[in-house]
């Protein structure tokens, strides 16, 4: 796999700079993958306290993006966007990786293992 970045749209980077404004904490997004849900894995995203040393980080539209050794394999490329839909609103993940979703798109799969 050739490393890729991941982004953040406009629309996203501002919600994340407007949500770690408000904490007055985090240094910006953490972005990962946990194995769950009836698809194989779920998507984290959280304020990021540190770097840690198995860490990758990206700068995208003003903002810093943390993503783990261990998630990137499944994140590489995604582009993020912040999305509302009458009254809801978050992120949608548009994935290069995943290859299907549950029902109910709260989590995916890769059929093939990614390197």
């Amino acid at each position: 796999m050739t490393e890729s970045t991941i982004t953040l749209t406009d629309r996203a980077a501002n919600h994340v700079r407007n949500f770690l404004a408000k904490q007055g904490e985090g240094i910006g997004l953490r972005v990962g993958v946990k194995p769950t849900g009836c698809s194989g894995y779920q998507y984290i995203i959280e304020a990021a306290e540190s770097i840690n040393e198995h860490d990758k980080a990206f700068e995208t539209n003003g903002v810093k993006v943390i993503v783990d050794e261990q998630s990137l394999k499944y994140l590489a490329g995604i582009e993020l966007d912040f999305v509302r839909n009458g009254l809801n609103e978050g992120f949608k993940f548009n994935n290069p990786n995943v290859q299907e979703t549950c029902g109910c798109g709260e989590s995916f799969n890769v059929t093939e293992e990614v390197q």
